[in-house]
């Protein structure tokens, strides 16, 4: 048995979460659009052709429901028979969302099961929280107490105004996933040229001193016998004095300076923000690991990491990342998910245990 699933925490409450799944106007909003299949009641063809991990479009028919937190329905797509279930279970902070495709006829090539996967955690860990934060929003009356409104609509749906849906609603559904979440960007890392060693000087090296020449004899005293004169006291031979060794100055080490960091928020919406934490190395030496510690507001979560290797304990969001080039910086996105419409920052921020700048 052939079987793909992903699982993700939601920060809204199940009914919710069941109206965005099972309603075909939403669900073209965050997945694709669906449409009853003329003549075949109780079935629905979702337009998935062309998403990853899909061949083409596929017809469901609904095998068991349980309203708000189970959802069965059987899929077809050309020869291949699979029954995908939707889980959705109340937790303390919102619902748990669980999604499960098993293969019942035929199969997937290789590589598909596992796009198809990607497809499904993408689409409910991005683009739904996106599509609840506008539901959410319209259920909230900014306006009382004559407060100015203080939420900010995601950008993609800000110019949709919501319509009733004028197609049946029954017999439906399914869950699924669908268009891939835009990667956000990740800031690379200038290289700077490597370290150029000082050249070596030596140190001048004074002549040797040459020792004066004894004259020949004279050209007169040619034939006459050599007579050797008795050796002057003061001719004692003079020391060359002994080269200086050149000596090759020792290069200066370059001074490993602590890593900073500052954090800003990108964007934000109704119920979280996009937030950023970039890395710098100021030092003169290649930073070869560094730890970046967040504190969310409570109850919030962190999801869509780019930049970084992440987890998430309570509160505390810890980043590690690659190695930093000298003079380079590192860039860490994420995606923060809060039931607090006003907050839109971390409570802190550290770069190994020292202060991040910007809050």
């Amino acid at each position: 048995m052939i079987e793909i699933g992903t699982q993700v925490d939601l920060l809204h409450p199940a009914d919710r979460v069941w109206h965005a799944v099972t309603d075909p106007a939403l669900l073209a909003r965050w997945f694709a659009e669906a449409e009853a299949v003329p003549d075949r009641p109780g079935r629905w063809r979702v337009g998935t052709s062309g998403l990853p991990g899909f061949d083409g479009d596929v017809e469901i028919a609904a095998v068991r429901r349980r309203e708000p937190e189970l959802l069965v329905v059987r899929c077809v797509e050309g020869v291949r028979h699979t029954e995908l279930t939707c889980v959705v279970t109340a937790t303390g902070e919102g619902c748990r969302v669980t999604v499960r495709e098993t293969v019942q006829q035929g199969g997937w090539s290789v590589g598909q099961g596992a796009r198809r996967e990607e497809c499904y955690r993408q689409s409910l860990a991005g683009r739904l929280p996106a599509l609840l934060d506008w539901l959410a929003f319209r259920e909230v009356d900014l306006r009382r107490d004559n407060a100015a409104p203080t939420a900010v609509l995601p950008v993609a749906l800000m110019a949709e105004v919501a319509r009733p849906s004028t197609r049946s609603r029954t017999g439906w559904v399914v869950v699924g996933s669908g268009a891939a979440v835009l990667a956000l960007g990740l800031a690379g890392w200038a290289l700077l040229p490597q370290d150029r060693e000082e050249p070596t000087v030596a140190a001048p090296v004074p002549p040797s001193v040459r020792p004066s020449a004894t004259p020949g004899p004279s050209r007169s005293a040619a034939s006459a016998r050599p007579t050797s004169a008795p050796p002057s006291r003061s001719a004692t031979p003079s020391r060359s004095p002994s080269p200086t060794p050149s000596r090759t100055p020792t290069p200066t080490p370059a001074v490993a300076e602590p890593l900073q960091a500052r954090y800003a928020t990108v964007s934000t919406r109704v119920f979280g923000y996009t937030g950023e934490v970039v890395v710098a190395n100021p030092g003169g030496t290649r930073a070869t690991g560094w730890t970046v510690v967040v504190t969310l507001p409570p109850g919030s979560s962190a999801a869509e990491v780019t930049g970084a290797d992440w987890r998430q304990d309570g509160q505390s969001v810890t980043f590690s990342g690659p190695a930093v080039a000298a003079g380079g910086t590192q860039a860490v996105r994420f995606e923060v998910r809060t039931a607090d419409p006003v907050t839109k920052a971390p409570q802190g921020c550290t770069v190994d245990e020292r202060p991040c700048a910007g809050l």
